[in-house]
């Protein structure tokens, strides 16, 4: 397993290509972002500082790792393509390099960059993606006029809430129903016109309630126009957006995965295919390369443009039909580890065959 000269030459141009692509779309994503929501910045006086150092700087990474298989593969093209032109693939060969070794470089390249792409999704990017939620709730997101209605939820083990309707802007709801239910049995229950949320305290508010409490057998009622109270819930968890999940590294996602499975919100299927997702898309880097180098290291009359727009084609097809999968398993209609191991298993299929196909 040492590497030669000409493997640590391959490794080279690998990362080089593929960290140009990532700067060059950094670039890109930066300005068109910027330009889309400039106007929310200005408007909602965000400082510079914050805009780059919370904002830009927590959600470029995410976004370039949600697209790191495509700049792999588009980069194994591009620099492949050039070495196959140059007639380098065909004097590695004709030298008796064989085919299978000549994929070594490339596949401990894509082992390196799986694993980092994985190290990010696991620790990096949620640790980051805090800070940036922390910005967009601030200074993008008008969630004053966010509400929810016909609200019911197990808080906790055998703690069942349900309210009319909630108000984010002013953390007010109407119509509290609280029931403690232990053993099949009804413990308690309270109810309220009306529950204010404070965030100071990370308490509750309840205005003019009531109560019934069942102990041995004897019901034992109370009312009052005012009780702080300390129910384990909190408002974010109405309005959090699915995009959220990323800040969430993979002990927080379990222990969320646990919570809503609790709760029996539905939710479950989404946070289980995320956390399958983290574990998969690294592997699509190894998969994608294996396909890049067998498209592009044939010398063909198209040249490299030819060979990037098969890459492209190709690169986005598998996004498409990733994509199309995630969202089978996010909303429960086939197994999460089912719906991120498809894509995979599809384009690992096509990658051998392109492989047994490819120039000996």
């Amino acid at each position: 397993m040492k590497l030669t000269k000409i493997d640590w030459y391959i490794i080279k141009r690998f990362l080089g290509a593929f960290f140009l692509a990532l700067g060059l779309f950094t670039v890109i994503i930066i300005v068109f972002d910027l330009s889309e929501k400039i106007d929310e910045f200005m408007e909602n006086k965000a400082p510079f500082g914050e805009v780059i150092f919370d904002y830009y700087i927590n959600w470029v990474p995410f976004l370039l790792n949600l697209f790191s298989p495509v700049f792999v593969f588009i980069s194994v093209i591009f620099f492949t393509s050039k070495m196959a032109q140059n007639s380098e693939i065909i004097a590695m060969l004709a030298g008796g390099v064989s085919y299978k070794r000549l994929l070594r470089p490339y596949f401990i390249t894509s082992i390196f960059l799986a694993l980092l792409s994985f190290s990010l999704y696991a620790w990096i990017i949620p640790k980051a993606d805090k800070t940036r939620v922390v910005f967009e709730n601030q200074y993008i997101r008008d969630r004053n006029h966010y509400s929810a209605s016909q609200i019911k939820t197990q808080i906790s083990p055998g703690m069942i809430m349900s309210m009319s309707n909630f108000n984010f802007g002013d953390s007010t709801g109407f119509q509290l129903r609280l029931e403690h239910i232990k053993n099949g049995n009804l413990q308690s229950k309270i109810y309220a016109d009306k529950i204010d949320w404070n965030k100071d305290k990370a308490s509750w508010t309840l205005h003019k309630w009531w109560s019934r409490e069942f102990v041995d057998g004897r019901e034992i009622l109370n009312n009052g126009e005012l009780l702080d109270t300390m129910i384990p819930f909190n408002p974010e968890d109405f309005f959090r957006k699915n995009d959220d999940v990323q800040m969430f590294n993979l002990g927080e996602l379990d222990e969320m995965i646990e919570l809503e499975e609790m709760r029996g919100t539905g939710n479950t299927f989404f946070y289980v295919t995320e956390r399958y997702k983290r574990f998969a898309m690294p592997f699509s880097i190894v998969i994608l390369t294996i396909i890049g180098v067998t498209v592009s290291s044939k010398k063909t009359r198209g040249g490299i443009g030819l060979n990037l727009g098969v890459g492209l084609l190709i690169s986005f097809t598998f996004l498409v039909v990733f994509q199309f999968f995630l969202a089978y398993g996010s909303s429960g209609a086939l197994h999460p580890l089912l719906a991120v191991s498809i894509p995979n298993l599809l384009f690992a299929s096509i990658a051998f065959i392109l492989y047994k196909l490819a120039q000996k």
